[in-house]
């Protein structure tokens, strides 16, 4: 078999055993063959070249959904082969990292350690800059395991350290064999060391005791593409959520989707009221704000719109009392990057698409909502992907999170997927997390990250009372941040550069 289709499968193989099911804390098996494919190539480029492909397959597979909403917000099929240009992208990454660490390690050995720390810190930087995006990281893999606790001690990385360094072992103890004809126990008995307190630790958490709020969330059907095109009026989405959140239990707080409420011309802001409103609730407040006037011919000259989204906490009157925005914008959704280098393709795609694209800043400072004396974590959709997010609104005083959500973007397992993510946002701050979403997955999880009440599908408005519990307290991990993760992923590229025997 060619070299590249081998590295394709490799790929693919890693991609089926990290997607949201019983067998993804599996995936230390395929990686490890990974590690070793890559480590034994005979040149360092040949390892960057096999990452490449490797890397392809396994985020072709993991986010395939992309593809389908191409299509499905551009109208024409062969456009979902642009999809293919983040694969690539994403394999290149890998390989850049694939021929630093094979440049730097002596011995094959050497190289499956600095290719496992090297992947931990790789998933690390896609949590940064402009074109963040990380949304396959390993350490979600250990979702269906007690050992997924430990993101309270070191976040989602450190569950990524421990399926990294547990594929590693496999692989050095294999390398060991093949080569040398020797049996390697050490890094072996290292990996279940780690398994076993991994799983200890996990096994004896146990969930936090607070007061109860009580809590309406929705799971609403409408159409993402056609609301934001006009097909779907916002006032239709409005009556149909209003009527839904009337005749709740009393004390009960209504949560909203992402863009639930519409605002125009201007930044939702305290003090503002939203007529009709069936509060005291949260919602996503969406729309265009007008940052430059009009012309002297307003029709011509319209003045510029740039789109802002927002969450806020609104009393019984409708009035708004504190409002946040989106912490990290979507790349190409929401936020351009390299615009003077991409202007001719974005202005192809506002001519496409019928709207401005104008970028949407990034909220570095995000903090809780107030509402009756009691602080929500609100974070938007995508917000849930990064744990620094969640990290900064607990560590601010947030005592439950709720996430407004809009998934109706996303096709089969994308779905689960950010569901997933969101759950151990949930651990890893040890808050219960509220959903209110458009065609995802509603509900509440507890602070151990396990769902209590959720919707998953339906095609018909639905609602879901829920009763959080308020928790307080800092867990490791909302003092610390990803510091542990990183020392640790540094370590195994240590070990793996002071490797010794020659090639």
């Amino acid at each position: 078999m060619p070299v590249p289709a081998l590295a394709l499968l490799l790929g693919l193989a890693l991609a089926a055993c990290g997607l949201p099911l019983p067998w993804s804390a599996l995936t230390p098996l395929p990686l490890a063959l990974i590690l070793v494919f890559l480590a034994r190539a005979p040149t360092a480029r040949g390892s960057a070249g096999r990452a490449f492909w490797v890397g392809f397959g396994y985020f072709g597979l993991h986010l395939w959904w992309l593809g389908a909403f191409l299509v499905n917000l551009l109208q024409f099929p062969p456009l979902a082969l642009l999809a293919s240009v983040l694969f690539a992208l994403e394999g290149a990454f890998l390989a850049v990292m694939a021929l630093f660490a094979a440049r730097i390690a002596w011995t094959p050995t050497g190289r499956v350690w600095t290719l496992a720390g090297g992947w931990v810190l790789l998933e690390w930087l896609r949590f940064l800059g402009p074109l963040a995006f990380p949304w396959p990281t390993l350490g979600y893999t250990l979702l269906p395991t007690p050992a997924i606790q430990i993101a309270d001690l070191g976040g989602v990385l450190l569950g990524s350290v421990l399926v990294a360094g547990t594929a590693a072992a496999l692989a050095h103890a294999w390398l060991e064999r093949a080569q040398w004809g020797r049996r390697s126990y050490g890094p072996a008995l290292l990996a279940v060391l780690a398994w076993a307190l991994a799983l200890a630790y996990g096994l004896t958490r146990t969930p936090g005791a607070g007061p109860e709020q009580p809590m309406r969330v929705l799971r609403v059907t409408f159409d993402a593409f056609g609301r934001a095109t006009g097909a779907i009026s916002s006032e239709q989405q409005f009556a149909e959520q209003r009527a839904a959140s009337l005749r709740r239990p009393t004390g009960s707080v209504i949560v909203w989707s992402e863009g639930a409420v519409s605002f125009s011309g201007t930044r939702p802001q305290p003090g503002q009221t939203v007529p009709d409103f069936p509060g005291p609730g949260i919602s996503g407040i969406g729309g265009l704000e007008q940052i430059t006037p009009p012309g002297p011919d307003p029709i011509r000259q319209p003045g510029a719109y740039r789109e802002f989204n927002t969450v806020a906490s609104i009393d019984a009157a409708g009035t708004l009392r504190s409002v946040n925005a989106k912490a990290q914008p979507v790349p190409f959704g929401e936020l351009f990057p390299f615009r003077p280098i991409l202007t001719p393709l974005y202005d192809v795609l506002e001519r496409t698409l019928n709207f401005p694209l104008g970028a949407m800043p990034r909220n570095l400072s995000p903090t809780p909502l107030n509402l009756n004396g009691v602080q929500y974590g609100v974070y938007i959709c995508y917000d849930s992907v990064f744990p620094w997010v969640a990290r900064r609104l607990a560590n601010t005083g947030a005592q439950v999170l709720v996430n407004p959500s809009n998934d109706g973007w996303y096709q089969g397992w994308g779905v689960q997927q950010h569901f997933s993510m969101g759950r151990v946002r949930a651990i890893e701050t040890r808050r219960w997390l509220v959903r209110s979403v458009n065609n995802g997955v509603a509900g509440a999880v507890n602070d151990l990250g396990e769902p209590v009440q959720t919707i998953a599908a339906g095609s018909q408005l639905r609602t879901l009372d829920v009763r959080p519990r308020l928790l307080s307290g800092a867990t490791l991990y909302m003092r610390t941040g990803d510091s542990l993760a990183l020392v640790l992923a540094l370590g195994m590229v240590a070990f793996g550069v002071t490797r010794r025997e020659r090639l």
